[in-house]
């Protein structure tokens, strides 16, 4: 069954113009958003089993608006429900809300217009449970070596503000002869004394400085790939991206959307500047008649399992159960390579500022040995 896109132009022959002027400007998921990812997850999901239990569309959402609590969100679902008793389809209900995005208006829309809805409204469901397991798992692996390292910091900054001063006042008043070690901690404790307020200036200003650049392509293109180089995180990262593309790209096959639309709408959605580039790649590529497993050869981003699976699915049209199979297999080496970051992370922090305050601990010692034989 054929479908459109109102704002994709189709022109027949060697090349084709797609413009996706207003086409998800923001990846799934963005903070600030009052009808959150878990939110969606449950609102899809129950609007999922009503449809399949042979309730209207209208009479779903008016159940699913009566479970909600926040007054907030029963009020976004009255407005669709009124939207829709208005005349208009579901997808075009939620088209101007700023609680839901372009990516979901069109999966809804194509599971209008092919009769799919509510195999739709089910992957979608599974889309953004399937996001909120993958940040539940990254959040639980870096928590506590988050929390870890900032006790810590903060310990260390204590002792140079307060403890290595106090001892610092001793040894001058004895005239101390102080070692290498101990004269190098009280210099940076009176540089971080001295400039502390610079530093918290500085602290806040790349802070501003980042919200304001970090659209910018250089940016982007600069800092993407330096955290691609990190030992191991790089590569969770670079897993994570590719989970959500292949999420994304499962739906819209779902919704029987062609190839080449699938990677047009996932590279506006995902807003990670190496994946972008790739999927730009891929469409002239595709454009220019290559298949899809072709195309992704020339990218490094993506895996050799992944090119393999997806040449044996275009070679069996079984692209929606190899990208399905793609997205599990990816979010389960997410879930393992987390728990290997913790584990691996925590004693590395715990080693790495036991040993800086030991060598602050060992700075301020060693002179008392020199100043109990003076004082002795």
């Amino acid at each position: 069954m054929a479908f459109k896109l109102d704002s994709i132009e189709k022109q027949q022959g060697s090349t084709t113009n797609f413009d996706f002027e207003k086409l998800l400007k923001k990846e799934i998921g963005v903070f600030g958003s009052s009808f959150s990812n878990k939110k969606k997850e449950a609102f899809y999901t129950e609007l999922s089993i009503l449809l399949n239990a042979g309730i209207n569309l209208k009479e779903a959402l008016v159940l699913v608006a009566n479970e909600q609590k926040k007054r907030g969100d029963r009020e976004l679902l009255e407005t669709m429900i009124n939207t829709i008793l208005q005349g208009a389809p579901f997808s075009e209900s939620i088209k101007n809300s700023k609680d839901f995005t372009e990516y979901e208006y069109y999966s809804l829309k194509i599971g209008e217009e092919t009769g799919t809805l509510q195999k739709v409204t089910k992957e979608l469901g599974l889309f953004f449970r399937r996001r909120n397991e993958q940040r539940r798992t990254v959040l639980n692996a870096l928590s506590y070596p988050i929390v870890v390292l900032i006790t810590a910091m903060l310990a260390v900054l204590f002792m140079l503000r307060y403890v290595v001063p106090m001892f610092a006042d001793i040894f001058k008043q004895n005239r101390v002869e102080l070692p290498w070690l101990t004269k190098t901690i009280i210099n940076a404790s009176n540089l971080f004394q001295r400039y502390f307020w610079v530093l918290l200036l500085l602290l806040l200003l790349v802070f501003v400085l980042r919200k304001i650049i970090s659209k910018k392509e250089r940016y982007r293109k600069i800092t993407s790939k330096l955290l691609l180089k990190i030992p191991f995180v790089g590569d969770l990262v670079r897993k994570m991206y590719i989970g959500q593309f292949t999420q994304a790209v499962a739906l819209l096959t779902t919704a029987k959307v062609p190839v080449l639309n699938s990677i047009q709408l996932t590279k506006k959605m995902i807003d990670f500047y190496p994946l972008q580039m790739a999927l730009q790649h891929i469409e002239s590529k595709i454009l220019q008649g290559n298949s899809l497993s072709e195309s992704l050869k020339e990218n490094s981003i993506f895996d050799a399992k992944m090119i393999s699976l997806l040449r044996v699915a275009e070679e069996t049209n079984q692209n929606e159960f190899i990208f399905e199979r793609l997205t599990s297999q990816y979010n389960d080496e997410i879930q393992h390579k987390s728990k290997m970051l913790s584990t691996v992370l925590e004693p590395l922090i715990i080693i790495f500022l036991g040993a800086l305050v030991a060598i602050i601990l060992i700075a301020m010692y060693l002179p008392m040995f020199t100043l109990s034989s003076v004082l002795g």
